[in-house]
């Protein structure tokens, strides 16, 4: 059983062999957080604290599994929101003691990653090259990895961060800036279709490198950096004059907790359209960019695109296109798999049951675990 309450998703999940699922429960806050454009965490902390005991059980239920019947229980120790994994830890602690169950931590940002090759496993598709290179991007995270199996388990090598916002969070800052509603992501992707991608002309993103507090050792040309193109997005706003027509739209959308694309839509003028699929492009593009570069100077010949951010249509279309032109192997998983979810969590965990990894009781939640 795998149980992830990382950000703002209370999940639980049963996965048999790290391969088929048999069940797989998410418990959204959207609503919660909407009002506030963005992630609340104290809010965050209370929600996980209300669903984690119906989720857990109607994953059960789903699966045909009951407490005694797992054979061990995996959860999400960082990196997230410090409050949020607690709650998660401290239900998965108290479970294993009580039913006498062996423990397994897992990173977040490993999930992602194993959501890519659960399903690969369930297409019987499981034959890449490796090392892999992964992207993980989303609303915390965008970073690079390269990714191996071996004996024990997997192994992985930081190459790419991003240096201030991730490119999900770009996207909520954007969407709440342009009063879109939350979250972002979906909105503007649905939105971006309607707009001209060549409107606005945004330049490539340029790393802010704090020469005294980053070592050079440290910088690399695969880092990622999306604070500029948000406070460029602002500078437009403001020199073509759209306050009022976002504070409209922020007023119509007011009485709507959850507003869907096609409620945005008819709110929006042809300028905010052209700006948003300019956005878009501007941030997928060097997504893909930077994510081929780093391909092709470490010789790999499969990518995985991962994490919330990789449900995004230009984004999943731009990489097929151009990495089917230089040869090389993209996978994606589901969008259902792409968000914060329990399975991935339980499908990482599977090659660490084999091996025997438990974890002891001593472990707490760490909001910025990294991922080796």
């Amino acid at each position: 059983m795998g149980i992830e309450t990382s950000c703002d998703e209370t999940a639980a999940a049963v996965v048999s062999r790290g391969e088929k699922v048999l069940s797989n429960v998410v418990s959204s806050q959207i609503a919660t957080h909407q009002p506030y454009g963005g992630v609340v965490p104290e809010l965050a902390s209370r929600e996980h604290l209300r669903a984690i005991v119906p989720v857990v059980r109607q994953a059960l239920r789903e699966s045909g599994q009951s407490y005694q019947s797992v054979d061990a229980i995996a959860v999400t120790q960082g990196p997230g929101l410090a409050g949020a994994l607690l709650v998660g830890i401290s239900f998965a602690k108290a479970l294993a003691y009580v039913l006498q169950k062996p423990l397994i931590t897992v990173n977040h940002l490993e999930g992602h990653i194993h959501a890519v090759l659960l399903e690969e496993r369930q297409k019987g598709a499981f034959e890449f090259e490796f090392p892999a290179l992964a992207l993980v991007v989303s609303g915390g995270h965008t970073h690079l990895f390269l990714a191996e199996e071996h004996a024990k388990g997997w192994r992985y090598k930081n190459i790419g961060r991003t240096r201030d916002d991730a490119a999900g969070e770009a996207y909520d800052k954007v969407a709440k800036l342009l009063g879109l509603g939350y979250p972002g992501g979906p909105i503007i992707d649905a939105l971006a279709k309607h707009g001209n991608a060549k409107a606005v002309k945004f330049g490539p993103a340029q790393i802010k490198h704090n020469n005294r507090g980053t070592p050079k050792d440290k910088q690399t040309l695969h880092d990622f950096s999306f604070s500029g193109i948000k406070t460029a997005v602002l500078h437009y706003v403001e020199r073509e004059n759209m306050r009022e027509s976002v504070a409209a739209r922020q007023q119509a959308l007011s009485s709507n907790p959850k507003p869907a694309a096609e409620d945005v839509l008819p709110l929006c003028d042809q300028k905010a359209l052209d700006l948003v699929a300019s956005f878009q492009r501007a941030v997928v593009n060097d997504l893909v960019a930077k994510t081929l570069h780093a391909a092709d100077e470490q010789n790999v010949r499969t990518i995985f695109v991962t994490g919330g951010v990789a449900a995004n249509s230009e984004l999943r279309q731009t990489f097929e296109r151009e990495a089917g032109k230089a040869g090389l192997a993209v996978y994606f998983p589901s969008r259902k798999l792409s968000t914060d979810n329990a399975a991935m969590i339980a499908a990482a965990a599977y090659p660490k049951f084999v091996a025997g990894d438990f974890a002891d009781a001593e472990f707490s939640a760490e909001a910025s675990l990294a991922l080796v």
